[in-house]
């Protein structure tokens, strides 16, 4: 049986071994996730208000804490998320033009912070969904602000700015999800260019560091607070379409804590040196020693966040690094029924995905070139066949959506239920991938911030703002 943190915060009921759910039952719980989901999609589009978040623990300040997954209903736990005959075919172009215009007004990811009315200019020019065309109409965008950041860097750096963090913003929606056509590789090249342009103007200014890795290297970013000798640090990672550049915005503001950053693409992403695969995790290891060794983190308090793909990774790390690191939070990670093969081959049918959603994986898994290697390649993933869950992990914070379509909600229980180590959840039952629910505010900062900044400092030994 699982041990259970029992504690103020969680709140925790412990799972019976009579409410595992056998294969005929996941394939029944199945059915009836899809069915909810769906029922969802249909009131979200008609804007019939939902239910409100009931697991939610509200604290006198407003801010959300820590709660226990409890038994979460057997009704949304389901290994296999893709049981069922409905099979949904990529967006049109014209589909894809109307949700990228939804997502831009409901400021949702991945197109947050985008300007509704520039966005509504630039899909009338975007006449096909080839990649390149794709990438070249939002680098228009991307070339406007940063022609016009070039501009002022004299006159009014702090204008100048806020208009490369907009051309960062453009152009990584040019190269969304992956850069996998010319275009879009010019459009993440952009991306860069432009958020170092920002980089440099931050106080203290970023510091691109390169770690020796196997003949290569791994880039990642570094800010340490102001007038510390010796500060505490989290390591973060970004997923399958987020990059080392999205972490470090997210958790930036933890600087006025007292808490250094290390920013960092997962494997298989962004400018990291080697693809996914089984193993792949030694380059993670690799960034965990060069954080331990630097003078200016102080000893032992270090702490690692992964988000979506990125949380895979580090509930490897929760096992890798638990004697030399003070605390993991994993945000919707997937573990082993992501990975296996029913819910790889409903990959390309994914709507909650924006788009090319199978694009994305090819390009990050090493070795792949179709749905069916991709398959073969994520079963091997898997930590649970890899017996990484059974492993003693450092302390683990995991944050979900019971609504899930990407990470199913089965990864949790199976999280709860596996292992050596007592550990610590956060599930929105009317949350999607990550926990999102626009419908309440709850976007990927903010739950960050409310909910894992506050444990992370914990674990730190910070005392909060």
């Amino acid at each position: 049986m699982a041990k259970f943190l029992a504690s103020r915060n969680t709140g925790r009921i412990p799972i019976r071994e009579s409410e595992v759910p056998n294969d005929d039952s996941r394939q029944r719980m199945a059915q009836q996730t899809q069915k909810a989901s769906a029922k969802r999609d249909a009131m979200d589009r008609a804007g019939i208000p939902l239910a409100p978040p009931r697991r939610f623990m509200t604290t006198a300040a407003g801010k959300i804490s820590l709660v226990g997954v409890a038994t979460l209903g057997l009704a949304l736990v389901a290994g296999l998320m893709t049981v069922g005959t409905a099979v949904a075919e990529e967006r049109t172009l014209e589909q894809l033009k109307v949700e990228v215009q939804s997502r831009v007004d409901h400021n949702a990811y991945p197109l947050d912070e985008l300007k509704p009315e520039e966005v509504r200019e630039a899909l009338v020019h975007l006449k096909s969904l080839d990649r390149d065309e794709w990438a070249a109409t939002w680098c228009t965008l991307g070339d406007r602000y940063m022609a016009k950041a070039n501009g002022e860097l004299t006159s009014s750096p702090e204008q100048a700015d806020k208009d490369f963090v907009q051309a960062w913003r453009y152009y990584s929606a040019g190269r969304f999800p992956v850069p996998d056509s010319a275009g879009k590789q010019r459009a993440y090249e952009s991306a860069l260019q432009a958020y170092l342009s920002h980089g440099r103007l931050l106080d203290p200014p970023l510091e691109v560091v390169r770690i020796p890795f196997e003949g290569k290297e791994i880039i990642g970013y570094v800010q340490m607070p102001k007038g510390v000798k010796a500060a505490p640090l989290v390591v973060v990672i970004g997923g399958l379409d987020s990059r080392k550049e999205d972490m470090a915005e997210r958790v930036r503001p933890m600087l006025a804590s007292g808490v250094g950053y290390l920013a960092l693409d997962p494997p298989g992403a962004g400018e990291a040196p080697i693809k996914a695969s089984p193993g792949a995790e030694r380059m993670l290891v690799r960034a965990v020693d060069y954080a331990l060794e630097r003078p200016d983190v102080a000893k032992g308090r270090v702490a690692i966040y992964g988000a979506s793909l990125g949380g895979f990774w580090v509930t490897i790390l929760a096992a890798a690094e638990y004697n030399r690191v003070r605390g993991v939070v994993a945000h919707s990670p997937p573990v082993h029924y992501t990975f296996q093969r029913a819910n790889t081959m409903a990959v390309p049918s994914n709507r909650e995905y924006l788009m090319d959603y199978l694009g994305a994986q090819l390009f990050t898994y090493q070795g792949v070139t179709d749905l069916e290697t991709l398959a073969e390649m994520r079963e091997k993933m898997s930590l649970k066949t890899r017996g990484i869950l059974d492993q003693p992990m450092a302390p683990l914070l995991v944050i979900a959506g019971a609504l899930d379509t990407q990470t199913p909600i089965s990864e949790i229980q199976l999280l709860e239920t596996s292992g050596q180590t007592p550990k610590e959840f956060w599930v929105n039952p009317q949350g999607r991938h990550m926990g999102r629910d626009y419908s309440k505010g709850l976007s990927d900062e903010t739950i960050f911030k409310t909910v894992a900044v506050p444990w992370i400092l914990r674990m730190l030994g910070v005392k909060g703002e």
